[in-house]
């Protein structure tokens, strides 16, 4: 009799998922911000979802999507999001805030972004210099779009208010926009941009989708799409911050092996806009930008700051502390359990 006991015992715990036998997660259902989920920038996020990765880690993620960065990071700071699922530089700027956020996973080893200009409304285009007083369509003001526009502008010697910014989105709206005439450029991300410029609507100036120009943009790594959170939900919650990072470790390393036609059948029909050619396109064109494993790279945190402090001074006077910003303690071990993904 005990012996039935401990075999139907032994065949019970052979069903169970593996993070049972983990460190038990502090907060299982967790709610994760997002400015504008359809994009390639966020394709990690999307798989670690679709493939039922967070699920298989133990947690219950609701993913809320906004139409900025800056929107998904008020989530988090009003409270009613634990995690955001954005850009890298926003947690310099939240400490320089005296609010301190880190990130802990990498989704993106460069920012994606495309600044272009609109054909129609600027037809004699010959330099950055051409869009003082013009209107830029961004995702959303003080998004990671709007940071890139700010930077190419100064280098440029024009400052953010030589120029009108406009929130458009991430999707169909931001493509209106532009085919409209309602913007006269644009820095957004895939697939937006490649749509737009297969249909001759826009005219790359900037392109850091490809890795080597994204480092001479801003003079060295820029890390991009990241998880980040409040530094007291990280200490309140390891194992369950390890459990985020697991998943997001485990889909950047499917993506990595993964053909154009398996991402197609893994992104929700409505993230295609329609065309699944631009979208094959577009995600060719943003692959190589992708981390290849979560790591946020050494010099990332200084060349986001020189980056910010280019078009803020109150920024560049500020003495931060850039190694509290970031962490590559989850992504050392999400990376040993999941070597190949």
């Amino acid at each position: 009799m005990q012996r039935r006991h401990l075999i139907a015992g032994s065949l019970f715990a052979a069903t169970l998922p593996e993070w049972v036998f983990s460190q038990a997660l502090e907060k299982p259902k967790v709610t994760l911000s997002v400015g504008g989920k359809n994009l390639l920038y966020y394709l990690p996020l999307t798989i670690a979802e679709q493939l039922g990765y967070f699920k298989d880690e133990g947690l219950d993620v609701t993913i809320v999507d906004f139409a900025g960065g800056s929107k998904a990071l008020q989530a988090v700071v009003g409270g009613s999001a634990d995690v955001v699922s954005g850009a890298f530089e926003h947690t310099i700027n939240m400490q320089f805030k005296g609010q301190k956020m880190r990130a802990f996973v990498l989704q993106g080893a460069a920012p994606q972004i495309v600044l272009g200009i609109n054909p129609k409304t600027i037809p004699n285009f010959k330099s950055i210099a051409d869009l003082k007083g013009k209107k830029i369509g961004v995702s959303a003001p003080g998004s990671s779009t709007n940071v890139m526009a700010n930077f190419v502008l100064a280098k440029a010697g024009l400052k953010p208010s030589d120029v009108s910014f406009i929130g458009v989105g991430t999707g169909s709206g931001a493509v209106a926009a532009m085919r409209s005439g309602q913007i006269d450029a644009m820095s957004n991300l895939d697939p937006v941009i490649t749509l737009l410029q297969r249909s001759g609507d826009l005219k790359i100036v900037a392109d850091t989708r490809k890795v080597a120009e994204s480092e001479k943009i801003f003079g060295g790594p820029m890390p991009a799409g990241c998880l980040y959170a409040p530094q007291s939900f990280i200490d309140k919650n390891p194992a369950t911050t390890q459990a985020l990072t697991n998943a997001l470790v485990r889909a950047l390393k499917w993506i990595q092996t993964a053909g154009a036609a398996e991402i197609i059948k893994a992104v929700p029909e409505g993230y295609l806009l329609g065309d699944r050619a631009v979208y094959i396109d577009a995600y060719l064109a943003a692959k190589g930008a992708l981390s290849p494993n979560g790591m946020i790279p050494e010099q990332g945190a200084p060349t986001a700051f020189r980056a910010l402090a280019s078009v803020d001074e109150k920024i560049a006077a500020a003495k931060l502390d850039l190694m509290a910003i970031y962490t590559n303690d989850f992504v050392k071990k999400a990376n040993a359990k999941y070597p190949k993904g």
